[in-house]
C-alpha cells in the first residue's frame, strides 16, 4: 500500500508542476510586461484563494493560493479587479495613471507568453515525438456494435468512412475532419455517411443514437457505436494462470476470429466479453501458418483485490508509432482545435454545450490519467502545447477580467481619452467575475465526477491453476 501511495504522490506532482509551469508564464508575461512599462505590481498569485504561502520581495507579495484555479498579477493601475484579487495595498488616487497602451501591452504578454510556451513545448515534442496510433492516421471500421443505430443502416466491418454530412474525413479519432468529431458535432438527427465498400461507394444514413445518462451527469453526446480496425490482432503477452494461458494461447498468436465470425479489432473480444459474461470465448488464431482454435473461460484475477470484470488475460501488440510533427503543425492543429470546440459549442444545432468544457481539475485528470502510461509523459508535453494555446485563445476573449477584456476597455479608454467610470466599471467586473466564478463551479462539478484516482500500481495476477488445455 505504502508504494502505491507513493506512486500516485508522484504522478500527482508531475502533473501540479507541470501546470503550475503553464500558469506561471502566462502570469510572468504580465508581471515583466508591467515591470517593463513602469507599472506598480502588488502581488504575483500562482492559484486563487487564501494563500497557503507567500513571501515579500522588493515590494512584491509572491503567494501560492489555496484554490488550484490558475492566477494574476495584481496590478491597480489596470481595471480594477478587487473581486477577485481582493483590495489593493495602494489607495487608488495616490497610484500614477498609465497610458491606454501600457494597459494593452501588459494585458496581451500574458497570451503572447502563452503561445511562446506552447512553441517551446512543440519544439520539445517535435525532438522527443509523440505517440500515435494507428486509428488516428486511418479510417477503416472495425467493430460494428449489433443492434446499433450504424448496424441498422448497414455500416460493416472493413467500410472504410470517405466523408460525413459532406465533409471528408482523414483519421478515426482526434480533431478535425476525424470521424469521431463529425460524428459528435453533427447538426441533425441523421449522420449521412459516404462508404467505400470495396470498389463501391455505399451512401447510409445513421441514426443519432445516446447513452443514457443521469440528470446529474455531462449531457450524453452522440454514441459512436462502430470501432476503427487494426492492423492485426497479435498477441504480446500472455499472463501467467490466466484463462489465456490455460487456454493454450501463446506470444505471437494472431486472432482472426471470434465464434467463427472474422473480427478486426482486439476491442470487439472485449465487447462479446461485456455483452455474454462468464461465457466462453472461442477465439481462432494463426499460428507458424496454422489455424488453432481455442475456447477461453473469462476470470475475474485474484490480485489486485477489487476488480470485478472478468479477464483473458492478454496484453495485445502495441500498435503505437512516435510521430515527430513540426512545432508549427502543432500550434496550427491545436488553433483549429480550439476554435472548432468554441464553435461547435456556441452553434445550438450540435449536441455540444457548456457541461462538456472542462476546467482546472478536469484538465489535471486527463494529465494524471496520461501520466500512469508508459507514453504518458510524451502524451502530456503534446497536451501542454494544447492547453497553452487554448490559454491564451480563451484570454483574449472580452470579457472585462479576462486578459482581452482588458485590452478592450483600454482601447475604449483610448477613443474616449478617458477610463470608463469606476461604478460602472466596478458593476462590468463583479458582473463578468461571478459568471466565470458560476462557469468555473459548473464545468468542475462534472468534472470531479470524471475523477479517476488509482492508487494502485499492482499487476494483475490470476490464480495459480494445474492443468492446460490443448488446442482443437
Amino acid at each position: 500500500m505504502v508504494s502505491s501511495v507513493l506512486h500516485f504522490i508522484l504522478i500527482l506532482a508531475e502533473v501540479v508542476f507541470l501546470f503550475n509551469v503553464l500558469i506561471l508564464v502566462h502570469e510572468l508575461g504580465h508581471f515583466l510586461a508591467a515591470r517593463w512599462r513602469g507599472l506598480v505590481v502588488e502581488r504575483f498569485a500562482i492559484w486563487f484563494g487564501k494563500p497557503i504561502w507567500k513571501k515579500k520581495i522588493n515590494g512584491v507579495e509572491y503567494c501560492l493560493g489555496s484554490i488550484p484555479a490558475g492566477g494574476y498579477v495584481a496590478l491597480p493601475q489596470m481595471a480594477d479587479m478587487e473581486t477577485i484579487e481582493g483590495k489593493g495595498q495602494t489607495p487608488k488616487e495616490k497610484l500614477p495613471p498609465i497610458t491606454p497602451l501600457d494597459k494593452i501591452i501588459v494585458a496581451f504578454a500574458g497570451p503572447l507568453f502563452s503561445f511562446g510556451l506552447a512553441f517551446a513545448f512543440a519544439c520539445i515534442v517535435f525532438v522527443v515525438g509523440r505517440p500515435v496510433n494507428e486509428f488516428e492516421a486511418q479510417c477503416k471500421i472495425g467493430y460494428v456494435e449489433p443492434g446499433s443505430e450504424a448496424a441498422k443502416a448497414g455500416l460493416k466491418p472493413l467500410d472504410v468512412v470517405l466523408d460525413i454530412d459532406g465533409y471528408p474525413i482523414h483519421k478515426f479519432a482526434g480533431m478535425g475532419n476525424s470521424v469521431t468529431w463529425r460524428m459528435i458535432t453533427s447538426e441533425g438527427d441523421v449522420v449521412r455517411m459516404n462508404v467505400r465498400r470495396g470498389d463501391q461507394v455505399v451512401a447510409l444514413d445513421i441514426k443519432a443514437q445516446y447513452e443514457k445518462k443521469a440528470f446529474w451527469q455531462r449531457k450524453p453526446l452522440r454514441e459512436i457505436t462502430f470501432l476503427p480496425a487494426d492492423s492485426e490482432i497479435k498477441v504480446e503477452t500472455v499472463m501467467p494462470n490466466s484463462p489465456a494461458e490455460v487456454g493454450g494461447l501463446k506470444p505471437g498468436d494472431i486472432v482472426v476470429a471470434l465464434a467463427d465470425e472474422p473480427i478486426y479489432t482486439s476491442a470487439a473480444i472485449s465487447r462479446f466479453m461485456s455483452r455474454s459474461p462468464n461465457v466462453p470465448v472461442p477465439l481462432t488464431v494463426l499460428r507458424d501458418g496454422k489455424t488453432l482454435t481455442f475456447t477461453l473461460v473469462p476470470e475475474i484475477p485474484a490480485e489486485p483485490e477489487g476488480l470485478r470484470n472478468p479477464m483473458l488475460g492478454i496484453a495485445w501488440a502495441s500498435h503505437l508509432k512516435i510521430v515527430h510533427p513540426s512545432p508549427i503543425d502543432q500550434i496550427n492543429n491545436s488553433v483549429y482545435a480550439v476554435v472548432s470546440t468554441i464553435q461547435a459549442w456556441v452553434n445550438r444545432n450540435t449536441d455540444v454545450n457548456a457541461s462538456h468544457m472542462q476546467g482546472p481539475i478536469g484538465i489535471m485528470n486527463v494529465m494524471a490519467i496520461l501520466f500512469r502510461s508508459e507514453e504518458g509523459w510524451r502524451q502530456a508535453l503534446w497536451l501542454a502545447v494544447l492547453i497553452n494555446v487554448n490559454l491564451a485563445i480563451v484570454n483574449m476573449v472580452p470579457l472585462p477580467v479576462l486578459d482581452g477584456g482588458h485590452i478592450l476597455l483600454a482601447i475604449i479608454e483610448w477613443i474616449r481619452r478617458k477610463p470608463i467610470h469606476v461604478k460602472v466599471l466596478e458593476v462590468l467586473q463583479t458582473a463578468c467575475a461571478m459568471l466565470i466564478i458560476g462557469f468555473m463551479l459548473y464545468v468542475t462539478f462534472f468534472d470531479v465526477q470524471d475523477l479517476r484516482w488509482n492508487f494502485s500500481n499492482k499487476p494483475i495476477k490470476f490464480a495459480p491453476k494445474t492443468t492446460a488445455t490443448t488446442p482443437q
